[in-house]
């Protein structure tokens, strides 16, 4: 239920119950306190103490209890003070025994004054008892809160500690393993290429070694990166842009062309992914497609821009070599990115054709 209904719920309850314990006449007097007690519980969870001295003129002239038991389990609500809690207790306790004017109060038995100042008392402590309840019970639930908050923080932390172990025995297999591999195969096409009678030959084991370098030297950032673990930032390897493109095709170890151009203010999110996209399809023509020729076509329009990647029927049987099939996975989850898509797919003469579309102004 709404506070702002929950509190003029209270303040028809105080009304009612001033009403029905009025004694005597109605005096001007009597009428505002009544008001001024009444109406003050709009205002009690924002002056919780205010509230509860204006309350108590009012309990001075009648009985009532709504008004000054609600003031003073809000004020228990709101405060930690234990000393004030009790004396507003025994203000509203005093102010519930006497009686206007204060002469008749002292005119009457002093001992029943005084029982019913304890009964009073008494019955004054049993919303303040609630409210201090309620307060615990809030302790409580963000006690629990920052509980959870820790253990949620710890279960993160144990993750991490788990990923940050299983990057570096990552890096440990790339570096002892297959950084010792690619190193074999460049120092190999080093040898063949001083060997190589052959011209063909000795081009071909310059591309082998070439590429071989250039994977070392990214397989050694990425050891260098796993090694980091999230701990202190590590600089990353430099990323690719559309001008680095002509090198690429020229390393590529194929016969290939680039035509066409794209927009130079393309994001770089945008010119790593056609790089990514060309680099993955001329590797597929050179592992599934020996001896084929490749295009690569970059080309934009006002509101699209993309790269076709085509290549021609192989001329000799392909080597059956290890895949894990998910390089063309990435090049449709790097177009996502983009909002835009990616498709491969043979073409009727025999060869290949790969095409990155995605919308202008994409990050």
């Amino acid at each position: 239920m709404p506070p702002r209904a929950v509190d003029a719920g209270l303040v028809a309850l105080a009304v009612l119950d001033a009403w029905l314990n009025l004694f005597g006449e109605l005096t001007p007097l009597v009428l505002v306190c009544a008001v001024i007690g009444c109406a003050g519980l709009f205002l009690r969870r924002r002056f919780p103490l205010t509230v509860f001295l204006l309350t108590l003129p009012m309990s001075l002239f009648m009985e009532v209890v709504v008004a000054p038991f609600t003031a003073l389990y809000t004020l228990a609500v709101a405060t930690r003070n234990r000393p004030l809690l009790a004396g507003c207790a025994m203000l509203n306790a005093a102010a519930g025994t006497l009686s206007w004017p204060l002469s008749d109060t002292f005119s009457t038995d002093r001992t029943w004054t005084l029982i019913l100042f304890v009964y009073t008392l008494a019955t004054a402590f049993a919303p303040v008892l609630c409210g201090q309840l309620v307060q615990a019970g809030h302790d409580v639930e963000r006690q629990l809160a920052e509980v959870e908050e820790a253990r949620e923080h710890e279960r993160a932390l144990y993750s991490q500690a788990v990923l940050a172990r299983e990057r570096a025995q990552l890096a440990r297999e790339m570096h002892d393993v297959v950084s010792h591999q690619v190193s074999l195969i460049a120092v190999q096409a080093g040898a063949l290429q001083v060997a190589a009678k052959e011209p063909d030959a000795r081009e071909a084991a310059r591309t082998i070694r070439s590429l071989s370098v250039n994977t070392l030297d990214e397989l050694r950032h990425m050891v260098t990166l796993l090694r980091a673990s999230g701990g202190k930032e590590t600089e990353l390897t430099p990323q690719p842009t559309l001008a680095d493109l002509q090198q690429l095709i020229a390393n590529s170890g194929i016969e290939a062309i680039l035509t066409g151009e794209l927009p130079a203010d393309i994001s770089t999110t945008a010119q790593r992914t056609v790089y990514r996209t060309i680099q993955e399809a001329l590797t597929n023509v050179r592992k599934h497609a020996p001896g084929a020729r490749a295009a690569v076509l970059l080309w934009h329009d006002a509101h699209h821009f993309g790269v076709i990647v085509t290549n021609t029927a192989p001329t000799r049987p392909a080597v059956a070599l290890p895949s894990s099939r998910q390089g063309l996975i990435g090049l449709r989850e790097r177009a996502e990115l983009l909002h835009g898509t990616f498709t491969a797919e043979p073409t009727p003469e025999g060869g290949y054709r790969a095409e990155l579309r995605a919308p202008a102004g994409t990050d």
